[in-house]
């Protein structure tokens, strides 16, 4: 599992979004990363990240293929809320949106 430069073709990653810090989170799995994150920024997955506005991409991870990547993601879900928070606070204290600084990002620097 790293956190870094995705290559949004090939990885299969778990992430999780939130609405602010401490707020309302969601965790899920894709295989393209920047877009799927794009798509719950710009509200366009109807449901539970619209209505919710979890729009910060605060925690990913990626996994060597979908199985490792569901498996992971179906643990998340089944933790304790202070454990998620736990895990985003360890990578990402600040609670930084890290979707602008991933590679394919409309929002990344060149």
């Amino acid at each position: 599992m790293t956190q870094g430069k995705v290559d949004r073709l090939k990885a299969f990653c778990v992430y999780i979004m939130a609405s602010k810090r401490n707020g309302t989170l969601y965790v899920g799995v894709t295989s393209d990363l920047v877009k799927r994150a794009g798509e719950h920024r710009d509200g366009l997955i109807p449901g539970f990240t619209a209505t919710y506005g979890v729009k910060s991409l605060v925690y990913y991870e990626e996994h060597p293929d979908a199985a490792a990547a569901i498996e992971r993601e179906k643990r998340i879900k089944r933790w304790r809320r202070a454990w998620k928070l736990a895990l985003i606070e360890e990578r990402n204290p600040q609670w930084t949106d890290l979707l602008p600084g991933l590679h394919g990002s409309r929002d990344a620097d060149g």
